[in-house]
């Protein structure tokens, strides 16, 4: 083995030194041979065949390398097998015996008959039927989706039009007011008919019309009859109690409150404290409507008190209640809300004030008509104040945008929003979602652009501050107190620890 070094060859060990000392020491043919290995030994490594392409370009060595790879090239090309394809015997044609038979074995859905596993094919012992036998009676199950009507799930189910008709008439019900809500089970069962040109009768139909009313159909001697079930239900509300621990939305969870039911309270809470201020060891106090049927069913209706027993502030003891037709929050000495006074329409930080700036977008200084808040990608945006929606829809730079007019020469406008959830001519109360944050338009992430018009001209939104109070008294007075009483006297158990609460009917 020999070593290529800076300082020329060199043998590689002791082993080869003694063999070549050997072979030149040997005499006859065996000394010839080794002298002709050593000779060949050292032109190899004075003449490099595979030198780098990449170095001496035009040299007499670069030639020697060139001409080694075309001789290497020349020779694989030579020996290569070639592209021409390789004839192979074609499989033999299967008889209809050997097709039926891996027919039957197929997977094959809505085709060639739908067989799957290993079944007998038919012979020529096998007729046609000449019509299929009817199956003396069909059950199923229809619901009633978002939109839909109790005729058009009817008919989807394959109830024909003068059975709906019928139906509706017996139930008494006006469909056309969406009576029923989407969800509701129709278990429906459909007899023989008396011809394949004519659809099934309508047998029987049962389903929930209200969760105090089961409505059930049959046919008897031929004409339909429908049997109305009233059921028990327990309209006590529903107290959640509890103590705050990191977070008074996952504490009340924990307790059992309804998500819907923790939003409304803590929009309500907003109205009169920020929600952060809402800390560990304060006590939360919630009541909502409440139905339970004896069957089990439960509906879950509106907020009716919040209250909120804070270790550090002034506490919160809110119920809603109708007064002159308007239903809003009173405080237990019977104030209401403060009508007009324009709450934040998004839950956000304030980002850009109003006056001239330079245009993020545009690239100049012009005024900026509004305020902007930044928040986060699809948050609900909110009425800050009672109105009807003057214009939803696009609005060049403002992209999505919804203005409200709230009388007495004031309006509002919401810009840039990702999807619109009100429409004109809609009546919105305070704290109603009419959209939700986006980033359309001239935008460059997603903000509200709040703006506020007095008399048609954008005025600054902090500069504006109205207030109409609401104040019980009287016989309203008294009632709203006697309520007050009742609710507050629901048992809600006893209390968990801290982080969680309990939740109890009366």
């Amino acid at each position: 083995m020999f070593q290529k070094s800076e300082f020329g060859s060199a043998h590689g060990g002791a082993s080869a030194s003694l063999w070549l000392s050997g072979a030149i020491a040997s005499p006859g043919p065996l000394t010839e041979t080794r002298e002709w290995r050593t000779r060949l030994r050292d032109w190899a490594e004075d003449v490099d065949l595979v030198p780098d392409l990449g170095q001496r370009v035009g040299s007499l060595t670069w030639f020697r390398g060139l001409a080694t790879c075309t001789a290497l090239c020349a020779g694989a090309i030579a020996l290569s097998p070639g592209f021409d394809p390789i004839p192979g015997a074609p499989e033999p044609m299967m008889d209809a015996r050997q097709f039926d038979e891996v027919r039957s074995q197929m997977i094959t859905p809505l085709a060639m008959g739908a067989d799957s596993g290993r079944h007998m094919g038919a012979t020529d012992a096998v007729s046609n039927l000449r019509e299929t036998p009817e199956r003396p009676q069909i059950e199923l199950t229809a619901q009633i989706g978002s939109g839909d009507s109790f005729a058009r799930a009817l008919s989807r189910a394959g109830v024909s039009s003068s059975d709906a008709g019928r139906v509706i008439g017996l139930t008494g019900l006006d469909m056309r007011d969406a009576a029923l809500r989407p969800g509701t089970r129709l278990d429906i069962v459909l007899g023989r008919r008396t011809s394949r040109a004519m659809p099934r009768p309508l047998e029987s139909l049962s389903f929930r019309a209200r969760l105090d009313l089961a409505i059930d159909i049959r046919r008897v001697n031929g004409a339909l009859v429908a049997q109305r079930i009233p059921i028990r239900v327990d309209d006590t509300p529903l107290r959640i109690r509890g103590t705050v621990g990191d977070s008074i939305y996952r504490s009340a969870r924990a307790a059992g409150a309804p998500p819907k039911a923790i939003q409304a309270f803590l929009r309500t809470l907003s109205q009169q404290i920020a929600i952060g201020a809402v800390g560990a060891g304060d006590r939360y106090d919630m009541i909502v409507a409440h139905r339970r049927a004896e069957t089990g069913e439960a509906e879950v209706g509106d907020l009716l008190y919040a209250g909120l027993d804070r270790a550090r502030g002034k506490d919160i003891d809110l119920l809603k209640w109708t007064s002159g037709g308007r239903s809003e929050w009173f405080e237990a000495s019977g104030v209401g809300e403060r009508r007009g006074v324009l709450s934040q329409p998004v839950s956000g930080r304030l980002s850009s004030g109003f006056g001239m700036r330079r245009h993020p977008i545009l690239g100049f200084t012009r005024m900026h008509a509004g305020i902007d808040f930044a928040a986060h990608y699809g948050s609900p945006i909110y009425a800050v104040t009672d109105g009807i929606v003057e214009y939803a829809g696009r609005h060049g730079g403002h992209g999505n945008y919804v203005k409200l007019r709230h009388g007495g020469g004031i309006a509002t406008g919401y810009a840039h929003m990702s999807r619109i959830a009100s429409v004109p001519g809609q009546r919105v109360r305070r704290g109603q979602v009419i959209g939700y944050v986006g980033s359309s338009g001239l935008s460059t992430g997603p903000h509200l652009h709040y703006e506020l018009y007095r008399n048609g001209h954008a005025v600054n939104p902090a500069s504006v501050s109205f207030t109409t109070t609401a104040q019980l008294a009287g016989r309203d007075l008294a009632a709203f107190r006697a309520r007050l009483a009742a609710l507050k006297a629901i048992p809600a158990g006893v209390q968990t620890a801290q982080g969680g609460g309990s939740a109890r009917g009366k």
